[in-house]
């Protein structure tokens, strides 16, 4: 393997899953060296074959040396390897260690509890970046929550609904949501009243008035992602409501739902998504509105446009921070073109 320029190495830890597959390619096309890591060196290596200048670095979450050695000289790191709850305590510290950015796709809930709370001093202290779900799902909502609220310094809650055409899982989304419900004993959880709150009670399901191409959907409310999270960490919203198209829903629930399957040269489904948010205070709403192909596809470039902001001095704080509160979020989401085309508020 060429030898890393430490200049542009950057690390993907999970870099043989489906997530991770498209973050090395963002990379390259962005001119960053990826820096392959991840437990199974033979996939490593056969992945590293379709890209001569990568360079293979195993490591394994027990092995903290390992991890030492597959960070040494690389500029930041992309954990894409779920469950988060498995890898991220453990790929954050290695990111401390060598004193580089770290950012994740973590869409589990408690994950990025932990991430929050176990290590905001350290990496405070260390003056280092660290982003937590800066994915499809945590990332992008939180930034639309963001830019909707504009100069409004506090709004009454934020509505983040997901129109999914279909949702096809992969395995590491199905392992990761098994982890997830067992570490909350099968409860649900919500963000309301200014905190998480773990309740038992059944999901509803409403209309909502999806801006097209999606149009009207049926949604189950209160089918929580990352963004009640990633939402209240930095904004004063005290409660936070996320919405799931109910064919995508099914389609999760399903076992028989088979992987996705690729339908273009760039490895995408023929998934398509609408993310509509609605931002309320006093009785005025302000909406931001996301439209794209595939929801792990689109998670490659919000991923490396964060790291390449953060390499840059494009940030507005250091320590563990959502994506809303580093970044420019409206000048971020205009920087998603093509992958995106959002419409924002003004």
């Amino acid at each position: 393997m060429a030898v890393v320029d430490a200049a542009d190495a950057v690390v993907v830890y999970g870099a043989t899953g489906h997530t991770g597959r498209f973050v090395v390619a963002e990379l390259i096309e962005r001119g960053f060296t990826p820096i392959l890591s991840g437990r199974d060196a033979s996939r490593l290596e056969a992945l590293a074959a379709r890209w001569p200048a990568a360079q293979v670095r195993p490591a394994t979450v027990d092995d903290p040396a390992s991890l030492d050695r597959a960070l040494a000289g690389a500029v930041a790191v992309i954990n894409c390897a779920g469950p988060f709850a498995v890898t991220a305590g453990a790929v954050v510290e290695a990111a401390l260690r060598a004193g580089i950015p770290y950012v994740d796709v973590a869409a589990e809930i408690e994950a990025n509890v932990a991430t929050f709370a176990d290590h905001a001093d350290a990496a405070r202290a260390a003056g280092t970046v660290m982003v937590p779900a800066m994915a499809f799902y945590g990332g992008l909502g939180d930034l639309l929550v963001t830019a909707a609220m504009g100069e409004w310094t506090a709004a009454d809650a934020a509505h983040v609904a997901y129109g999914l055409s279909s949702w096809r899982p992969t395995a590491g989304t199905r392992l990761a949501g098994a982890v997830s419900h067992e570490r909350r004993a099968g409860r649900r959880v919500r963000f309301a009243n200014g905190t998480l709150e773990y309740h038992d009670d059944p999901p509803t399901e409403q209309d909502w008035d999806f801006p097209e191409p999606m149009g009207a959907r049926r949604v189950i409310a209160g089918f929580i992602m990352a963004d009640v999270v990633t939402v209240p960490s930095h904004l004063d919203v005290p409660a936070v409501h996320t919405y799931m198209s109910v064919e995508a829903a099914r389609d999760l629930g399903d076992a028989r739902t088979p992987a996705p399957e690729a339908i273009d040269d760039q490895g995408r489904s023929d998934q398509t998504f609408v993310v509509d948010v609605v931002v309320t205070k006093g009785g005025v709403e302000r909406r931001a509105t996301a439209r794209g192909q595939d929801i792990y596809a689109v998670t490659a470039p919000l991923a490396v446009e964060a790291v390449q902001r953060i390499l840059a001095g494009q940030t507005r704080t250091v320590g563990v921070a959502s994506a809303g509160a580093v970044f420019d979020a409206v000048d971020f989401l205009k920087a998603l073109t093509p992958h995106l085309s959002v419409d924002l508020p003004g």
